[in-house]
């Protein structure tokens, strides 16, 4: 059996267009811990190109926001030494596309926190296609409380 991605572990049942596993239709993203990132690699398929060969902005905006996310939700988790992450939102969020992201190869997505305070976390990610770094992103990402709308989403 394979090994199983943050989001299958954690939210089988979660239904986010990005990484819900039980989102048919969705890009489904696999995220992984390892050495400290969390990391995860994805395969493009034409309908989600902006053009012959190119990955649309906000494709790559979708795998960064949800790839991050699941990067603060898990060391969040981590550092509460808790056997579940919180359910994270995004709070603040900004990309940077460097260079067309090209469609005919994996996608690779690598993310670490660079600040873990209180209930949030901020964290650095970035998209490679093609051997070369295409976008990076910092976000913030907030635990949310009992009363939000994505409380128990997972």
């Amino acid at each position: 059996m394979a090994e199983q991605s943050l989001q299958e572990k954690y939210a089988p049942e979660n239904s986010c267009w990005g990484c819900g596993p039980s989102n048919r239709e969705g890009l489904r993203i696999r995220s992984f811990a390892k050495n400290g990132e969390v990391v995860a690699e994805w395969q493009p398929q034409p309908k989600y190109a902006a053009f012959p060969g190119v990955l649309n902005g906000g494709i790559i905006g979708t795998l960064l926001d949800c790839h991050c996310n699941w990067t603060a939700a898990y060391h969040l988790m981590k550092r509460a030494g808790a056997d579940r992450p919180p359910c994270t939102v995004t709070a603040e969020y900004s990309i940077k596309l460097l260079r067309p992201t090209p469609t005919k190869d994996p996608i690779s997505l690598s993310a670490h926190v660079v600040d873990l305070t209180g209930d949030r976390a901020t964290v650095e990610g970035t998209l490679s296609g093609g051997g070369k770094v295409c976008a990076t992103c910092l976000g913030i990402f907030v635990a949310v409380k009992e009363g939000h709308p994505a409380f128990h989403r997972w």
